[in-house]
């Protein structure tokens, strides 16, 4: 009955404390595993739909729920962070110079300033419940543990996994970054969040590559963002002109559900505003950088993780299907490329720009 009585005052702090290190959404859900949810990833990956990310595999059984992972753990606490765009995403579509960045990455890395105000959180949670004789334990994630974050984030309220796989919210739409706290405090739960997609398909038309098998299920290796930003190698060709101008992630199926519409950008966290740069870069500038050149550019930005030669090799198959006779000269320079993926993707640009699909 104490516990009761102090931990309701404290959660209610967390809330207000949360939305002044600029997280848009939190919600409280049980720590307990959940069979359904376990299920389903387990036939996701059984189904081969994770690709290459051997992660997703290996780690399965301690992603697949928060006891699973650590069994002290009461409560979990799903945290939303607004990165809600100024334009509209689809804008450059079939733009013959310029290349697309996924808003997600059009500014600072969001595992760092996630990461850095979820730490601020946990610090101040421990010393306020040390405040009221509660001994707090919590474990902070971030997007690089086994930590299945959306639907932990439906179970705490925050919104819904919707058809497209990723977090829907009725206040920012499918523009959230999601981190999570587990402790060993026994939070009350919030009310688990009901799906609110009704017979809307918008995402499923949207996607150039057809990769849902059906609402709420993807096939990760046919998903433009894994091919762009996961996938090692050679892209295969029979995703090449479907990529179009797309050169790190892609958002048509986020940017098209009808809930973004109540999204504001005065909601997103200020440390997440794109760069100028990032918005509408020159595909023959990209195209142009060396591994230095590269990485002072994409300093601070998640676009940095897929290294030069995987970012050449997507800039390579945009130019491909820009039809710009502009871009030979850039296209020519990286026939000799030492990387023989940007070499190979480099003469099926030529042929194409040459009009020899």
């Amino acid at each position: 009955m104490v516990k009761a009585l102090v931990l309701a005052p404290l959660q209610n702090a967390l809330r207000v404390k949360a939305a002044e290190l600029g997280f848009a959404a939190v919600g409280f859900a049980p720590a307990a595993d959940d069979p359904v949810r376990a299920a389903r990833l387990h036939e996701w990956i059984d189904a081969g739909f994770h690709g290459s990310m051997e992660w997703m595999a290996d780690r399965a059984d301690v992603r697949q729920g928060p006891q699973s992972m650590w069994p002290e753990a009461q409560s979990v606490i799903a945290f939303g962070m607004s990165y809600a765009p100024d334009v509209d995403p689809l804008a450059l579509e079939g733009d013959a110079e310029k290349a697309r960045i996924s808003v997600y990455a059009q500014g600072r890395d969001y595992h760092d300033v996630v990461k850095k105000a979820l730490k601020a959180l946990a610090r101040w949670l421990v010393e306020e419940g040390s405040k009221v004789g509660l001994e707090v334990e919590l474990k902070v994630f971030v997007d690089t543990a086994p930590v299945m974050e959306k639907p932990l984030g439906q179970a705490a309220g925050i919104g819904w996994q919707g058809k497209h796989t990723n977090l829907v919210s009725r206040e920012h739409g499918s523009w959230l970054f999601l981190g999570a706290i587990y402790t060993t405090l026994p939070f009350a739960p919030d009310v688990e969040h009901d799906d609110r997609c009704g017979s809307c398909t918008a995402c499923q038309a949207a996607c150039p590559t057809d990769a849902f098998v059906e609402p709420y299920r993807l096939d990760a290796r046919k998903c433009i963002s894994y091919l762009t930003i996961e996938h090692h190698g050679p892209i295969p060709e029979e995703f090449r002109e479907a990529i179009g101008n797309r050169i790190y992630g892609c958002d048509d199926c986020l940017a098209v559900c009808p809930w973004n519409k109540f999204a504001d950008t005065a909601a997103r966290h200020r440390a997440l505003a794109p760069r100028g740069e990032l918005i509408a870069p020159d595909l023959a500038e990209l195209l142009a950088l060396d591994d230095a050149a590269f990485r002072q550019k994409f300093s601070g930005s998640p676009v940095k993780r897929v290294g030069r030669n995987r970012f050449v090799r997507n800039c390579l198959i945009a130019a491909g299907n820009s039809g710009n006779p502009a871009l030979l000269p850039a296209v020519e320079a990286l026939l000799q490329d030492a990387d023989d993926v940007v070499a190979e993707s480099a003469r099926w640009a030529l042929s194409r720009l040459r009009g020899n699909p």
